[in-house]
């Protein structure tokens, strides 16, 4: 099972202004409502997937209930901790010429609440992934994480962790199993200005040494890199897409690898996987559906002059098969 955590969830509320004038009155064009947070996106995918997930972390008030009933809604099961004061925070995200996000800063978290959290860790078995990603909140431990992967070391789980900077290093010393930052925050790390996967590489190797067993680095439209833990170098381009939001679409890279490698791919087939995922993503208002999700694939392998795996094949052709099935009875098309 994966499992996935999320200490810091959001809704976000996304609008599309007219005009952006500070200190005048200004209206949006349309608004959408998302349940936000980075774990929250990695399970929102693997629902999408067809691969079972279990979304853990905490929530709070009326904002609290709406975000664990959408997830009901949607077939996403969940394991949160429910605050007794405070409200899950909302972002504010205005999508105009530029993108512009205001992040709430989220509830006051009571150290009670952080050991009901631990002890509901114990569900987590040998052979299961953890994926930890995200921002911590103020009134949490900065160490949280490493506490997680502490409380659960040596019980075979398999630890992911997408987060940035110290948290990141703090957490090499548990080797996970996978890390994927993007090639800004490695920069952060390492002082360094980089850009192509090729410039992020030796930088891996270093993240590698530290302890992380696979590394992704992801690099926005320069494509992206995987240095497996056989020490094996893979690097994929990026499909050509239109830039909606790139809210999340880490989030489905993340997600899209785990989705394959869990089910026996081999490591390269799904890095390619996960860069489809998160270029599908940054092209859709929220998490990529799965048609959007296999015309990228399509288009990946296409443009990488490779033919693509049966398997991969296969499922994109059922998922076709499906949907059309499903256009049928319903009379409704994409």
């Amino acid at each position: 099972m994966i499992y996935t955590m999320t200490l810091n969830p959001a809704l976000d509320y996304v609008m599309h202004p007219l005009t952006l004038d500070m200190g005048f009155t200004n209206r949006s064009s349309s608004e959408e409502l998302y349940c936000g947070g980075n774990g929250i996106n990695i399970s929102t995918l693997l629902k999408e997937l067809d691969v079972p997930s279990i979304a853990m972390g905490i929530a709070g008030g009326f904002t609290g209930d709406y975000l664990l009933t959408e997830l009901q809604d949607k077939g996403i099961a969940s394991n949160f901790v429910r605050l007794d004061r405070g409200n899950t925070r909302i972002n504010i995200k205005l999508n105009g010429i530029v993108m512009t996000m205001v992040n709430g800063m989220g509830p006051k978290i009571p150290e009670k609440k952080v050991d009901e959290l631990l002890e509901r860790m114990d569900v987590v078995r040998a052979g299961d992934t953890l994926v930890l990603t995200g921002s911590i909140p103020n009134s949490l431990p900065e160490d949280i994480y490493t506490q997680i992967m502490g409380k659960l070391a040596g019980r075979g789980i398999q630890f992911v962790v997408d987060a940035p900077g110290q948290l990141l290093m703090e957490s090499l010393k548990a080797r996970p199993f996978l890390i994927k930052p993007n090639n800004h925050e490695v920069g952060r790390i390492y002082g360094v200005n980089i850009e192509s996967p090729e410039e992020c590489m030796p930088y891996a190797h270093k993240l590698h040494e530290e302890g992380a067993r696979n590394v992704i680095i992801s690099c926005g439209g320069h494509g992206s890199l995987l240095l497996d833990e056989n020490g094996v170098e893979h690097i994929v381009p990026t499909a050509k897409v239109k830039l909606v939001n790139a809210t999340g679409a880490g989030d489905s890279m993340v997600a899209g690898f785990l989705a394959k490698v869990t089910s026996g791919e081999d490591y390269e087939t799904a890095l390619i996987f996960a860069s489809a995922c998160g270029t599908a993503t940054a092209a859709s208002n929220g998490i990529a559906k799965r048609s959007k999700i296999d015309r990228v694939v399509t288009a990946l392998y296409k443009k990488m002059g490779r033919a693509m795996p049966g398997t991969i094949a296969r499922d994109i052709e059922e998922n076709r098969a499906r949907a059309e099935a499903g256009e049928g009875i319903s009379g409704k098309t994409e």
